[in-house]
């Protein structure tokens, strides 16, 4: 029996059984609409409804809109939202501009962030005049954070260096696996990957179950007033 041709027959299958996995790990998510419960110190203060979806040219659109529903944020009309656009590059999200607006009754934000890719040069506005610094490969938003870490997690990761843009400089913020814990959101119940950042004081903790969704479970944020992100649903088209 002449076994050889049956041999290369299977070695081809498993070469493009890789090649498919391969490409199923560095491609980009799928469109989705993920809500939140948000909550400030155990109280539930608001909602979050973060989507993605393409929008032509190779590029993509990541937003989060945070609306006050309880307390001093629902009393002084609170509301944010940020909008990224972002390419994907080398099997990650690489940011092309970025949004902020927050309004409230007694105060107002917003800025404006973009990247010119051809130049490597970032440009950031907050409303008193541009501010131009270089840019760094794989460069991210604060807004695409949570995003880029979920996405490394799904494709095996434990570690992460991700090169932020802040207002004048680009920041290399780092995240690891801390251990794998359960879980309890609105959403159901999750065993999930705890990630911490490791290069600041700041606390941040996220909770991922990367095979099923690219954003965490559960979110919790001590810089900026003590906040925790809980996923009620998750909805793709």
């Amino acid at each position: 029996m002449n076994t050889l041709p049956a041999l290369r027959s299977f070695a081809a299958g498993l070469a493009l059984a890789f090649a498919a996995a391969a490409a199923a790990a560095t491609s980009a998510p799928a469109p989705f609409t993920a809500t939140y419960r948000v909550l400030q110190g155990g109280q539930p203060i608001g909602e979050a409804v973060i989507t993605l979806k393409p929008v032509g040219d190779g590029q993509w659109e990541y937003s989060n809109r945070t609306q006050g529903t309880g307390g001093l944020a629902a009393a002084l009309g609170a509301s944010s939202s940020e909008t990224t656009r972002f390419r994907w590059n080398g099997g990650a999200p690489e940011t092309v501009s970025y949004d902020y607006r927050m309004d409230a009754a007694i105060k107002r934000k917003q800025r404006h962030l973009a990247v010119d890719w051809n130049a490597r040069q970032v440009t950031v506005d907050d409303g008193k005049g541009p501010v131009g610094y270089a840019s760094a490969p794989g460069l991210v938003d604060r807004n695409t954070v949570p995003l880029a870490i979920g996405l490394a997690l799904r494709d095996g990761r434990q570690a992460l260096a991700l090169p932020v843009a802040v207002k004048r400089n680009v920041e290399t913020q780092r995240f690891k696996v801390a251990g794998q814990e359960p879980v309890q959101v609105p959403a159901g119940r999750f065993q999930a990957a705890r990630v911490e950042r490791t290069d600041a004081e700041r606390a941040f903790s996220a909770w991922y179950a990367p095979q099923k969704y690219p954003v965490p479970v559960k979110l919790a944020q001590s810089d900026g007033g003590d906040l925790e992100l809980q996923l009620v649903s998750y909805k793709q088209p």
